[in-house]
């Protein structure tokens, strides 16, 4: 059986592919001279693994938690009979962090970068029967010149920093396209008309050929078009017989085929689909397709017992979507981690608000020119996701600080928020959570006091009119960087991390010492008392326009989540769902 077996891309689906998941071969190279030895040209390697588990992951088979420099994959490919003479696209999910990749003994390409995907043309590589794959990883988070998220940079998981992921965890696919084929597609939504505006890139010997739309709501027609190309990107609009907006927990998805034909004859046809909806903020609030909606979200950190960043089955990613909607939440800050596109899928069709960010931590913010480190694979991700209507807003870093005697550089900050939003100027973009503002559409801030009075202080609800950012506490917490802007939307997007552990229901062993913020409750009756406090504090202030809980789950050590490690309620969810779900003071 082959693991993660579904198509991992689903916003853009061809029929014509092959899932590479499952055994391939396997080795270490610490060292760093596997190209020299002539690893890209044997049969076999040392070991085995199951892709696409990383090999720290007890689900890999291998489940070694130490450093590794350098690991190299190999496997053989033949190309199928009914295939053969077309183009042979091989794409990689994602790989931490630095891939090469050889065929046949060449090289053909490499890609810098652990979270994006990343795909190569190997038809000119491949011969008429075995092809011999290979695909190196290195990974050095600890050299500060690579976003590693929260993997540990010591030899244990400790805090919040947890095992590492190393080389391929996402699937490896190959799928096959004639001479001219769809490379990308990006659509646009305007929920007055309606209409959907589409913009389609494309690759080969496109010139001549027409691109046919055909759009359904539920298996009914909503619209058609197909347009003549004269370049490698085709833009055209298409009008909506019916309007069906996307909205908080109804994911009303639009499917779209697109097929490329020349004279008649097909050339390419690909499966997609969009959500028609906007996203804006409004003076201090948050707005979808004009109302006023409540950011009630939960932090979510992608880790799993078995698969560390790789979930074991596609249900696990819907059922972390599920069980955070069991417990009142609409959405999720998708911490330090490009989530995979299976994940946003389901977030997408139940109706799950989403806030993409970068797993920055671990690069050195300190000088500029790390931004050749960060820049890329963050373009990539915002270009990756922009087409799902979950995804809300865009925070490229978290809790950015002075470090090594340095000052957190500015510039690296404020160029990255500027090119999100030249990216993607329809979502707001926070630069930094929960630090340093440098130039934001948000003022975000992360409060992890655990007395529910002294939490209280720090956010007066005032009278409507009057300031809401009198506060010691947030005078003080945005004093580094820009004057302090009275009129700014308000995002307290990390409190709470209120520490439970039941050796009950707790079915991880945990590595090294149980960790949470401030001191743990003695009872699960005061422990929900405080949750309460605090939590009506952010719903009763008629400023402050969503909310983000830490956390989920728990993370191996880390004991702060409302769910175990192996994802079993620690509290009756109903009792939770009430207390986050009942109206806040913003949607009056």
């Amino acid at each position: 059986m082959i693991p993660r077996s579904e198509y991992p891309r689903p916003q853009l689906v061809r029929d014509a592919w092959i899932n590479l998941n499952g055994e391939w071969d396997f080795e270490i190279d610490n060292s760093m001279c596997g190209e020299a030895k002539g690893f890209q040209r044997k049969d076999s390697l040392a070991g085995k693994i199951t892709v696409p588990f990383c090999p720290e992951s007890k689900l890999s088979g291998i489940g070694n938690t130490d450093f590794m420099l350098c690991v190299w994959y190999r496997r053989d490919l033949v190309i199928p009979e009914e295939h053969k003479g077309k183009k042979v696209i091989l794409h990689f999910g994602a790989v931490d962090y630095l891939a090469k990749l050889h065929v046949n003994g060449h090289y053909v390409g490499e890609h810098r970068g652990g979270y994006t995907p990343f795909s190569f043309d190997i038809t000119p590589y491949l011969n008429g029967g075995k092809n011999n794959i290979a695909l190196t990883a290195y990974d050095d988070i600890r050299s500060r010149n690579q976003p590693a998220g929260k993997q540990s940079m010591a030899f244990n998981s400790h805090g919040c920093f947890y095992t590492r992921t190393t080389g391929i965890w996402q699937t490896v696919w190959v799928e096959f396209v004639g001479e001219s084929y769809i490379k990308g597609v990006r659509f646009g939504t305007d929920t007055s008309t309606p209409a959907v505006n589409i913009k389609a890139e494309l690759c080969g010997d496109y010139i001549g050929c027409t691109l046919d739309a055909e759009i359904t709501y539920e298996g009914k027609p909503m619209g058609k078009a197909s347009v003549d190309i004269s370049g490698n990107t085709a833009s055209f609009s298409v009008a909506l017989a019916e309007k069906h907006l996307w909205e908080v927990g109804c994911g009303r998805l639009y499917d779209v085929v697109l097929t490329l034909k020349r004279d008649g004859n097909i050339c390419d046809r690909v499966s997609s689909y969009f959500g028609m909806r906007t996203v804006c903020l409004d003076k201090r609030a948050f707005k979808i397709n004009g109302k006023t909606v409540f950011g009630r979200f939960v932090l979510d950190q992608g880790f799993y017992p078995d698969g560390i960043y790789t979930a074991p089955t596609d249900e696990d990613l819907k059922n972390d979507i599920v069980c955070s909607m069991q417990l009142g939440f609409n959405g999720a800050r998708l911490h330090e981690k490009i989530f995979e596109p299976r994940f946003l899928y389901w977030a997408d069709k139940l109706g799950y608000l989403v806030w993409g960010e970068h797993g920055n931590w671990g690069l050195d913010v300190t000088e500029y020119k790390q931004i050749e480190h960060f820049l890329p694979e963050w373009v990539e991700s915002v270009q990756r996701d922009i087409n799902h209507p979950s995804i809300i807003g865009w925070c490229p870093f978290n809790e950015t600080w002075d470090s090594f005697g340095r000052k957190q550089n500015d510039m690296l900050i404020k160029t990255v928020y500027r090119i999100t939003k030249a990216l993607d100027n329809t979502r707001p973009v926070i630069d930094v959570s929960g630090a340093y503002r440098v130039e934001s559409d948000v003022y975000d801030v992360h409060d992890y006091t655990q007395s529910v009075e002294e939490f209280k202080a720090h956010f007066p609800a005032k009278e409507k009119g009057s300031a809401s950012y009198s506060s010691d506490f947030l005078k003080k917490y945005h004093s580094h960087r820009q004057q302090l802007d009275d009129k700014a939307p308000l995002f307290i997007s990390e409190y709470g991390g209120i520490g439970w552990s039941d050796a009950f229901l707790n079915d991880y062993s945990e590595a090294g010492d149980a960790w949470s913020y401030g001191n743990a409750p003695k009872t699960k009756e005061e422990f929900i008392a405080r949750y309460k406090g605090l939590t009506d504090v952010l719903l009763d202030n008629p400023y402050i326009f969503g909310f983000c809980y830490t956390q989920l789950y728990d993370v191996e050590q880390e004991m702060n989540g409302l769910m175990t490690y192996g994802r079993k309620f620690k509290f009756d969810p109903a009792i939770i769902h009430a207390i986050n779900s009942r109206k806040a003071a913003i949607e009056e």
